[in-house]
């Protein structure tokens, strides 16, 4: 009787295993892929319970949510010959089980591995202005790279993504005295720009100023007021050009002026022709009040009623 009762309890325990091994879960997120004997069953299990026959099917579960493998700094040498270390992400799922289970052992370590070695190959075909200026080039070369041997594996790459890129420090100074001169080249440039069409502008006013002089005279008590606006202890008074001019000029007409006024120079002395002409001029001279010199003897001439009286 003991003995009887041993059996139906290994039987029991039995018949749990059994039933246990029987059926099988799979997660919404998964699906799976069922081994009979070692052979591949046709189809994909859905999600839900499932029963399989113990100790003879074995099924494999593979997730088929995305995925995000972080790809490791890879030290590599681009184009132009400059050492810069690159990591990356790569976004990806399977969108077939049965290949990612039979194709590949581990599609995870697989896929890592392409992308590394994939990683390194994009950047040393390419520049590294490229790298820095035109990510979006390089994310869309990564992932067709990748994506060519992973498709054989039921993997689709849905994106990749150059996290950072590690640049010496040498490279770095180079770059940052680069991109200041560039800066000040272009300060330089629009300052020029800037003084270039200011001249163009003042060019336009001095001529519309040329045109009536009365605006430069306006134009210079305008900028006295505003000086004398503030609160100056002194004041600089600008002195035109233009009153310049107008001396130099009044001092030209005075000197072209001055040799067809000036008095016939006198007769020596001793010459008797030229003194009879002298008395007139005497005379003259005497009836206003002013005194001469007469002509004969060189004496003073005195005014009179009559003219001019020698002393």
């Amino acid at each position: 009787m003991t003995t009887l009762f041993v059996v139906l309890i290994v039987l029991g325990v039995l018949a749990l295993v059994t039933l246990g091994a029987s059926f099988k879960m799979v997660q919404q997120y998964q699906r799976g892929v069922v081994l009979r004997f070692g052979r591949l069953l046709p189809g994909v299990r859905e999600p839900g319970l499932r029963v399989l026959i113990p100790f003879v099917d074995q099924m494999t579960k593979v997730p088929v949510q995305t995925l995000v493998l972080d790809v490791p700094s890879q030290g590599t040498i681009t184009r132009d010959n400059v050492t810069i270390g690159v990591d990356a992400v790569v976004y990806f799922r399977v969108v077939d089980p049965v290949r990612a289970a039979i194709n590949v052992q581990d599609y995870m370590v697989a896929t890592s591995q392409v992308s590394q070695t994939s990683l390194r190959s994009v950047i040393g075909r390419a520049d590294l202005d490229t790298l820095l200026s035109d990510r979006e080039a390089i994310n869309a070369e990564l992932r067709a790279v990748i994506d060519t041997p992973t498709e054989d594996w039921g993997i689709k790459i849905d994106r990749v993504e150059v996290k950072d890129i590690s640049l010496p420090e040498g490279m770095r100074r180079s770059m940052s005295r680069q991109a200041e001169a560039e800066r000040d080249r272009r300060a330089r440039v629009i300052s020029a720009d800037g003084e270039f069409q200011a001249s163009t502008k003042l060019a336009q006013a001095a001529d519309a100023m040329s045109a009536t002089p009365g605006a430069l005279q306006l134009r210079l008590l305008q900028t006295v007021a505003d000086v004398a606006s503030e609160k100056n202890s002194t004041l600089v008074m600008p002195f035109p050009v233009e009153l310049l001019r107008f001396f130099d000029q009044a001092a030209g007409r005075r000197a072209d002026a001055a040799p067809a006024t000036a008095p016939p120079a006198e007769a020596p002395a001793g010459s008797p022709a030229e003194a009879p002409a002298a008395l007139p001029a005497a005379g003259a001279t005497g009836a206003t009040g002013a005194s001469v010199v007469d002509a004969a003897d060189g004496l003073p001439a005195l005014p009179g009623a009559n003219g001019a009286v020698r002393a």
